[in-house]
């Protein structure tokens, strides 16, 4: 499976994303937990490539999900995985066969040498806005917790008018936010030469 993700996000303070849970009525019921492990060499191949994969645990379900440069968005390349597949992964065995093997190899990663380097647990809540989908999450890793406001569409430029309006509109202070893993790597690793 394969699928082209087109978001914008913003970096919020606590006030900011508590201001916008209820701004939007979401209610505890609407929050689900998810957790994603990060694969990659020693020498963060991946990374150097500006490519990301991760093995993200949603319930009882599993995703295997390659992220490569594509355009102004990402293109995401998914396998399902089933619970025993995922554990052999981050005990370190070999990615199965599939669509994101195939790309590994295409990209010149030597799947033998991917590792799991870390996780980041994310409490997530999704509500559909202006033929986008807007994603509050509550972030936690490296004994950290932080928060930010995705807006996942189809269009660019109109994702890019609509999602900066609302946050002009509620006052919502414009702060870059580095994707997830970015910010994982650079609190975790910041100290080390990666």
């Amino acid at each position: 499976m394969q699928e082209l993700e087109i978001e914008f996000r913003n970096m919020l303070t606590e006030r900011e994303y508590q201001y916008l849970v209820d701004l939007f009525r979401l209610k505890e019921e609407d929050f689900f937990e998810q957790t994603n492990y990060y694969l990659d060499t020693r020498a963060f191949a991946l990374k150097n490539k500006q490519s990301a994969l991760r093995i993200r645990k949603r319930s009882d379900q599993f995703e295997l999900t390659l992220k490569t440069p594509e355009g102004k968005g990402l293109l995401e390349t998914t396998q399902i995985l089933g619970s025993d597949q995922a554990e052999a992964i981050l005990n370190g065995s070999n990615i199965p066969t599939g669509s994101v093997r195939d790309l590994l190899e295409k990209l010149g990663i030597d799947y033998n040498e991917l590792e799991m380097f870390g996780a980041l647990t994310t409490i997530r809540a999704e509500k559909d806005y202006q033929d986008g989908l807007l994603v509050f999450d509550k972030n936690l890793y490296g004994g950290i917790t932080d928060f930010d406001l995705e807006y996942e569409v189809e269009n660019y430029e109109e994702g890019e008018k609509i999602f900066y309006k609302l946050l002009e509109k509620h006052e919502i202070h414009q702060e870059e936010a580095p994707n997830k893993i970015e910010r994982f790597y650079k609190h975790v690793y910041q100290n080390k030469n990666i």
